[in-house]
């Protein structure tokens, strides 16, 4: 059995975000660290609930 490290898991997923990709994680719990997480460092990101997870897709402004 394989067991994650919520922070772990969180911090390697906000890199993806911050990095300009999008995320996507399975588990409400992660959701919601990762909604925290966004709310702290003021990213504009839209997410996407889907009957089987998140998804974490950062809004980017086209010039």
């Amino acid at each position: 059995m394989y067991i994650l490290n919520r922070r772990r898991v969180t911090q390697e997923k906000m890199d993806r975000i911050q990095s300009g990709y999008s995320a996507y994680v399975e588990s409400a719990e992660l959701a919601d660290l990762i909604k925290k997480e966004i709310q702290l460092l003021k990213l504009d990101v839209h997410e996407d609930i889907t009957d089987f997870g998140f998804w974490f897709i950062p809004n980017r402004v086209r010039e």
